[in-house]
């Protein structure tokens, strides 16, 4: 018997502070996603306003056995990107379903 599949996602929509250009936006996103995939063990992209200097939309998908498991994760990263000081946080958009769905 196959055990279930739970899918988390978050999108996150970012207002940048001091940034004047898309190539200084991206000395800013980069980081902010390559630590996200590195603390969370997740999927991490820019996923909208990419024309937009001081706006970013992030994208981050996690997987897992359990329901509580992607909902931990999905926590711990609203927690994390709130607690950022270089970054204010517009929407945070949470999206949580089983294959069975």
């Amino acid at each position: 018997m196959m055990g279930s599949v739970y899918v988390g996602a978050l999108e996150v929509e970012l207002l940048l502070g001091d940034v004047r250009s898309l190539k200084h936006k991206r000395a800013v996103v980069r980081p902010l996603l390559a630590e996200l995939r590195r603390r969370y063990d997740v999927t991490a992209a820019e996923t909208g306003e990419q024309d937009l200097w001081r706006r970013a939309a992030l994208g981050v998908a996690t997987v897992s056995g359990t329901v509580e498991q992607v909902g931990r994760v999905c926590d711990e990263i609203e927690r994390w990107v709130w607690s950022r000081p270089d970054v204010e946080v517009v929407r945070v958009t949470r999206w949580v379903r089983s294959l069975d769905d």
